[in-house]
């Protein structure tokens, strides 16, 4: 298994460079992302990485999008960042009672990629590996229909799975009212089926045990069954993401 896969990233590196680009500054570890987001086809797994190479560049010229850039998305204080789990796994938490669909497209794209690379980063041990996860929460308790956003639901899944391939390692839905399942089966039909198999909507007391299992007391803030105190997303200081 090992050996294919050595295969697989040699094979990769060649046919990125064919398209152009260089795999140099990037470990085994990261370009495995891209392969398993492709089923293990290498000319597949880099068309990918060098799509996401050019839209990095453009999209994120300074390697990550300051506070500064997002502040009217980050005013409403609506996304929380939890420490690790016992897997190492940073813990994002969305709460959707707060968030209100975006009158700047840009800024909230600007967002979504400003939450998951700050998310990510919070799990680096020293330096990045490579094959960070994250785990998310979005909590739909109290949403009206003031809330609903599945155009700004759509992008935030649209830029994980083309330019965060194998990031996401689940995903819980709590407190899913009725009104929203018909929203909810809309938004799944831009998912891939490696998406769709990460998501978890907790509905029963058993889910929810698991739920609490998996992310852990010491994780997980007390109004969701642990122990932490909510952290807003702009109070975690991380040295790597300042100007």
């Amino acid at each position: 298994m090992e050996k294919t896969r050595e295969i697989a990233v040699s094979q990769m590196r060649k046919s990125v460079e064919k398209l152009g680009s260089s795999t140099e500054s990037y470990g085994d570890t990261s370009l495995m992302r891209f392969l398993i987001a492709r089923s293990m086809d290498p000319e597949k797994a880099a068309k990918m990485f060098v799509q996401w190479q050019k839209w990095r560049a453009e999209f994120v010229p300074n390697g990550f999008i300051p506070d500064s850039e997002v502040q009217d998305e980050l005013e409403t204080r609506k996304i929380y960042l939890q420490s690790l789990t016992k897997e190492g796994y940073p813990v994002l938490i969305v709460k959707a009672s707060k968030h209100f669909p975006a009158k700047d497209q840009l800024q909230f794209k600007k967002f979504v990629v400003h939450l998951l690379d700050k998310t990510i980063a919070s799990s680096f041990k020293g330096r990045e590996i490579g094959n960070e996860k994250l785990i998310g929460i979005l909590d739909l308790q109290q949403i009206t229909y003031r809330n609903i956003d599945a155009r700004g639901l759509i992008t935030g899944f649209q830029f994980l799975q083309a330019y965060y391939p194998e990031r996401l390692a689940k995903l819980y839905i709590l407190h899913m009212p009725r009104f929203f399942v018909s929203v909810w089966r809309m938004v799944s039909r831009f998912l891939e089926k490696a998406t769709m198999e990460k998501i978890v909507i907790v509905s029963n007391e058993e889910e929810r045990t698991n739920f609490i299992k998996e992310i852990g007391e010491e994780s997980l803030p007390e109004e969701y069954g642990g122990q932490a105190m909510l952290v807003a997303l702009q109070d975690v200081t991380l040295p790597q993401l300042e100007v």
